[in-house]
């Protein structure tokens, strides 16, 4: 493993709990069109993925286009929802601490997400100011995650080659992106999640697995 000089971590379901809220927002909207999955389709189906990339398949199963309002209707009802729910990640606070002081505060955010909810989310959960000016959203690069566009503009902004970053991910989708920058990539099984990803991390070519964040820091073993 080559020393780690940065670390670049996702954002939801890495540092905040926002997975079920979303997701519960986002499964009531499509049963109301037609569309009716269980909680765990759900997940399955739209985890690791921004909304707007599954259009598509949106369309196919409610036979109405994802408007331009539909999604700002999304959007509004998911804030809404995050704002009063929202939690972080089990220990994440200390792992985040910890990492900015050995690192030099070379640490980002590097989500699929709307940047816009990556700054609510952070905020809410009082991380934003470990992340103040590197935070970065996959939907204002060029191509989003699985693509590694995000990752690789994370790492540049911090001037760190992209084979000396950790990448910290908890789905599939997220990790091909860390994969595919050329990253070591770091996967994030928590044993309360609601689906165990270890297999399907592994598949797309994360070889470092951990369940808790506070186990992070001694994993990364990086030199202050």
């Amino acid at each position: 493993m080559k020393p780690i000089q940065a670390v670049l971590f996702d954002c939801d379901g890495v540092l905040v709990d926002s997975e079920p809220i979303t997701n519960g927002v986002l499964r009531d909207m499509l049963a109301q069109q037609g569309w009716q999955m269980s909680a765990q389709e759900c997940f399955a189906t739209f985890v690791g993925h921004a909304v707007i990339d599954q259009a598509p398949l949106i369309e196919k199963h409610t036979g109405k286009p994802v408007t331009a309002q539909w999604l700002t209707a999304f959007r509004a009802q998911r804030d809404a929802a995050l704002q009063a729910q929202l939690q972080a990640v089990n220990h994440v606070h200390a792992a985040v601490q910890a990492l900015h002081a050995a690192t030099g505060q070379r640490i980002a955010v590097a989500s699929g997400a709307d940047h816009g909810k990556v700054i609510l989310q952070l905020t809410k959960v009082d991380l934003l100011h470990y992340f103040e000016g590197r935070t970065f959203s996959g939907m204002e690069q060029a191509r989003n995650k699985p693509h590694p566009d995000v990752y690789l503009a994370a790492a540049q902004a911090l001037g760190v080659p992209i084979a000396h970053c950790a990448v910290i991910e908890d789905t599939p989708n997220g990790a091909r992106a860390g994969v595919a920058a050329g990253a070591q990539v770091f996967g994030y099984v928590p044993t309360e999640g609601l689906m165990d990803n270890t297999e399907a991390l592994r598949a797309v070519g994360v070889q470092h697995i951990f369940q808790t964040m506070a186990d992070l820091p001694g994993l990364l073993a990086i030199k202050a």
